[in-house]
């Protein structure tokens, strides 16, 4: 398998350990040619730089798009039209519905692309799909999270909580203000009860194909009154190079026969380390040609949950079923 890695940040360095571990080839290109030897470098023998301004040779069976928000559908319309398939970690609104616009291109091409795969969206969505397969009607989904990946994914929160959320609601989309919306949400431990806020998140984007009937679909994430009183500024200082522990929490409401039911699921870890872990497994799904479909869809339409969470387990990553107390979204 030749994977490439577009984005040595701190998850793109990541999905490479990742890949090298499970006997992959690996090309690395980020803008930074200096960080991109770096981590090649880091990487071994099976590393190797390609420059920037280099196109990747067409043997390559799967790229994953770790670069910042804005960087990435250009370069995606350009490997699909190759016929790579794609693995996309970011979690920029705007730059997911302009993935989604790819789906036609893709299908055309036969190229299966996974948007939004890293830990939300992307964990987030398989464990929605995990949770449904115990439901025989979903209602609402309701998807909140804490903590962040890196340096570019701090930033993107940043503006994120800045901007507009999108929920799903009756049949339409509506647009919400800003850090609006405050909920108590209780993540796995250590995590623990924070205050979550509506932002510009894709989850719900990402979800809603997937879902027949649903009604209501929102996310948020964890934020402190300085972040939502300085969302509208620059980062008033740098972010750290990893972000430590976070937390995940999808909330699903349905009907089981004629009995209304929550399902309440969660997971807790290093938002770096669980978004790798599960782009990287999906690559490698990618390479395989054993995602479910061609054309652009998350997570939830790619694969299928319980296998998916067995095999983040089997990397350390660990979802869980919970008792939680539900939330009015």
């Amino acid at each position: 398998m030749l994977a490439a890695i577009v984005g040595a940040g701190a998850v793109g360095v990541r999905v490479g350990r990742q890949l090298v571990g499970n006997d992959a080839d690996v090309l690395v290109q980020d803008t930074d040619g200096g960080r991109a030897a770096e981590v090649a470098a880091s990487l071994g023998d099976r590393a190797t730089v390609v420059p920037f301004t280099e196109a990747l040779p067409d043997e390559t069976d799967v790229v994953v798009l770790c670069g910042p928000a804005g960087t990435q559908v250009i370069r995606a319309r350009e490997l699909i039209g190759r016929g790579i398939a794609l693995v996309s970690v970011g979690d920029d609104l705007e730059e997911t519905r302009r993935f989604l616009e790819l789906d036609e291109l893709a299908r055309e091409h036969g190229v299966p692309v996974v948007v939004g795969c890293g830990f939300s969206p992307g964990l987030s969505c398989v464990l929605a799909r995990h949770g449904a397969a115990t439901m025989d009607r979903v209602d609402e989904i309701h998807v909140s999270h804490s903590g962040t990946g890196g340096p570019a994914c701090a930033r993107q929160h940043h503006r994120a909580l800045g901007l507009s959320s999108l929920d799903w609601r009756d049949g339409s989309w509506m647009e919400r203000p800003s850090a609006s919306g405050r909920e108590l949400n209780w993540f796995p431990d250590p995590i623990g009860a924070m205050d979550c806020y509506r932002a510009a998140l894709p989850d719900p984007l990402l979800l809603l194909p997937e879902f027949d009937g649903v009604k209501r679909i929102t996310a948020r994430v964890a934020a402190n009154r300085r972040n939502r009183l300085t969302a509208w500024l620059p980062m008033l200082r740098p972010p750290h190079d990893d972000g430590g522990p976070g937390g995940l929490r999808v909330e699903l409401r349905g009907w089981r026969g004629e009995e209304s039911v929550v399902q309440v699921l969660g997971a807790m870890d290093r938002p770096a380390t669980a978004a790798a872990a599960a782009a990287a497994l999906t690559a490698e799904m990618a390479a395989q040609g054993a995602l479910h479909r061609t054309g652009v869809a998350g997570l939830a339409g790619m694969v299928d949950s319980v296998p998916f969470l067995t095999a983040l387990a089997r990397r350390g990553v660990r979802a869980a079923v919970f008792e939680g107390a539900g939330a009015d979204a």
